[in-house]
């Protein structure tokens, strides 16, 4: 996965308030300039300065002083309106900026994160989202956990270290020289095998979402499989009696058989597929990021 195509998304702390985080996600430019520091530019039409006078000049100039008046009142209106929705605009945009300086800390930016980190979170909220799409989490089948609640946390732990990671990474290439002494290499090595020892850890940790996201994918297949043989279990009768009324009683006797182990087969193996997802998703919750 290319970050540079699929870049990944914005990531707020689930711990948010509501209304808090409905902003941020209305006005993602915010955030951006709180990240670069800066500040808020009332939109302004100075061109309207110079504008306004020409145009009342020639009302007048081709009418009559009424005409003008009429023309000024007019415009005047106009001007007000504009001024009304600039001045909101302006308003909407400060408070934004404001709530996005109050949490920096509360959300993670694509920016944020230099490449190798940007594709690990890609990663992360690719897996979140495939289990959450899922027809098994949506019928309520791996209700261990609190999906809705547990990934959204889980891809907000891991986000918010790997900016971390990211910011010291650029540290570290900006302090340490490319060209050490053969005789110093080993006293930096310990800085530079904690910055791997992390970039494991947030590796693996996404490596196991993903794996909860394969079981889960595996128990759709199933699942869908089990509810078509549902759809003919319901019919398994007719079926017995077309066996029963065209085939000799010797033969017919293990097909009737079968058709009922292998409802109990498909079952069972539903039934796994479910526990292993569940297993997957346990694992998750009992080493959480925190």
């Amino acid at each position: 996965m290319d970050p540079r195509a699929f870049p990944p998304r914005l990531v707020l702390d689930p711990s948010l308030p509501g209304e808090v985080a409905a902003q941020l996600r209305a006005g993602p430019h915010a955030m951006h300039m709180a990240r670069a520091g800066k500040q808020h530019e009332p939109a302004r039409n100075s061109a309207l300065l110079f504008v306004l006078p020409g145009f009342l000049l020639l009302i007048w100039m081709v009418t009559s002083t009424a005409g003008m008046i009429v023309a000024l009142v007019g415009v005047s209106l106009v001007a007000l309106m504009r001024w009304m929705a600039t001045d909101e605009g302006n308003r909407v945009a400060r408070r934004r900026l404001k709530l996005a300086y109050d949490h920096a800390d509360r959300y993670v930016l694509p920016e944020d994160l230099d490449y190798p980190c940007q594709v690990l979170l890609r990663r992360a909220q690719d897996a979140a989202d495939t289990i959450l799409a899922s027809e098994v989490h949506k019928a309520g089948l791996i209700d261990s956990i609190d999906n809705k609640v547990t990934l959204p946390e889980e891809v907000w732990q891991i986000a918010r270290r790997l900016a971390k990671l990211s910011r010291m990474h650029d540290e570290h290439r900006r302090i340490v020289p490319t060209d050490l002494p053969r005789n110093l290499r080993a006293a930096f090595a310990p800085y530079a095998s904690a910055l791997d020892q992390a970039w494991t850890s947030l590796s693996q940790r996404v490596r196991n979402l993903e794996e909860y996201a394969l079981q889960v994918l595996r128990a759709d297949d199933v699942y869908r499989a089990h509810r078509r043989l549902e759809m003919l279990a319901a019919r398994t009768p007719d079926y017995q009696r077309l066996l029963a009324e065209t085939v000799r009683d010797d033969l017919a006797l293990p097909h009737i058989q079968q058709l009922a182990d292998q409802a109990r087969h498909v079952r069972a193996l539903f039934e796994e597929s479910i526990q292993e997802a569940r297993r997957a998703a346990g694992h998750l919750v009992r080493t959480p990021l925190s």
